[in-house]
């Protein structure tokens, strides 16, 4: 698949306030530094990326000493460029990393921008109201809607479709018997608007959206962390290759101090990211935009340290989903995540 830089869709502006606090952190690499060259893939256009946009806009990459490239590679796809070698970093979950893992694929997470899994799943409001679908009941009686219903995913094997499969198992049904379709965001939403899907999962604003405008109701709610017994996760993991931090330090350095920065910049300044947001979500509604940076916001650690139990939730998750065999579980994450370079 190919691939889509989003280097056009910088900002340029930098509040003074906002320049003062990196300032502040060290956010800018001495003047005499060498520039060092990157790459990063991300696997979905959503704002649960926020932090890389952020980095994008107000330029962490530069000031920290780094060129980067990112690249858009759909679902797995953008961890299995790390792999390959293709890329050097991406931002994938945590569940992706221990599956690959368990099929002698090591590789390691140098921070997680985000500790609960975030994605929604929606359903069509008509299909809801004949069911006399209850949004306030449990998860597990919510979830026994999805039975026999057709719900858009980004991609097969990813966090999304691996929440949908866990979800109807909360409802006590067969996951097969909910039909998945791989579709991107603009082809999800014209699916769900003339009634060819029943409903779709995904992260923000994307759900944000048909909820806001009262075409949907949601099943299950990632972002305030259902299911609950898989918290807190890796969803938003910044991974790498381990060969390539033992031979490019520095880039690791750089590229999780960005990440902290990044962080930090979410906590501290809501106007200034939504704004980011609205560069890239134009046709989407301020109050939808809004509603999915809180919803960031609250699930973005601080700082964005990785750590085993993330791992450890996100497996679990897998083997949930029916992803991977409860045998083939790691016995140890010690080699999969590192606390050094988040700072």
């Amino acid at each position: 698949m190919g691939s889509l830089s989003f280097k056009n869709l910088r900002n340029a502006l930098l509040g003074a306030a906002s320049f003062a606090a990196l300032l502040t952190a060290g956010a800018y690499a001495p003047a005499h530094a060498e520039t060092e060259k990157t790459s990063v893939a991300i696997p979905a256009y959503v704002v649960l990326f926020l932090a890389e946009f952020i980095a994008d806009d107000q330029h962490l990459w530069e000031q920290q000493g780094l060129d980067v490239k990112v690249n858009f590679i759909a679902g797995v796809g953008s961890m299995n460029a790390v792999i390959a070698g293709s890329t050097d970093f991406s931002l994938s979950s945590g569940g992706s990393l221990t599956r690959a893992a368990s099929k002698g694929q090591p590789l390691l997470a140098i921070a997680n921008m985000g500790n609960a899994n975030g994605q929604n799943i929606v359903l069509r409001k008509d299909i809801a109201d004949a069911a006399h679908f209850d949004p306030k009941a449990s998860l597990a009686e919510r979830a026994k809607i999805l039975k026999g219903k057709t719900i858009g995913i980004d991609a097969v094997s990813s966090v999304v479709h691996s929440i949908v499969r866990v979800v109807a198992k909360e409802g006590g049904i067969d996951p097969d018997s909910v039909t998945v379709t791989p579709m991107q965001p603009a082809d999800t939403l014209s699916a769900f608007a003339r009634k060819a899907i029943d409903g779709f999962a995904g992260g923000p604003p994307w759900t944000q959206q048909v909820i806001t405008d009262g075409s949907a109701v949601i099943v299950a709610d990632g972002t305030k962390g259902e299911p609950t017994q898989f918290n807190p996760i890796g969803s938003v993991m910044l991974i790498t290759r381990p060969d390539f931090c033992a031979s490019h330090n520095s880039i690791c350095v750089k590229m999780g101090h960005v990440m902290t920065l990044a962080a930090k910049f979410i906590k501290d300044n809501p106007n200034e990211s939504v704004s980011i947001l609205k560069k890239r979500f134009q046709n989407v509604d301020d109050a939808v935009l809004k509603a999915s940076y809180e919803a960031v916001r609250d699930m973005t650690p601080m700082p964005p340290v990785p750590e085993a139990l993330q791992l450890a939730n996100a497996e679990n998750m897998n083997v949930a989903a029916g992803f991977m065999k409860p045998e083939e579980k790691l016995k140890t994450y010690d080699n999969l995540f590192t606390t050094q370079f988040a700072k």
